[in-house]
């Protein structure tokens, strides 16, 4: 994927989220899409989505997560 396509899903997600859960999308995001947020540099992630920069430290938080979380589908 590139930093397009995941900053296309990063905002989407951060849009439709539930009220007062933004912050939990984007971790979400970062622990599904972490191999491929690793490849393409996770700023470059969020500058693609449109989203606050400030949100970068957000993402690096849930890549670093990522190796103790498994998703429940």
């Amino acid at each position: 994927m590139t930093a397009k396509e995941l900053g296309k899903i990063l905002n989407e997600m951060y849009t439709n989220a539930p009220k007062k859960e933004q912050v939990t999308m984007i971790y979400l995001f970062g622990i599904k899409y972490h191999n491929e947020i690793e490849a393409v540099g996770n700023r470059e992630v969020v500058e693609a989505s449109g989203i606050n920069t400030s949100y970068t430290a957000e993402i690096s938080k849930a890549l670093r997560l990522a190796k103790y979380v498994r998703l429940i589908k």
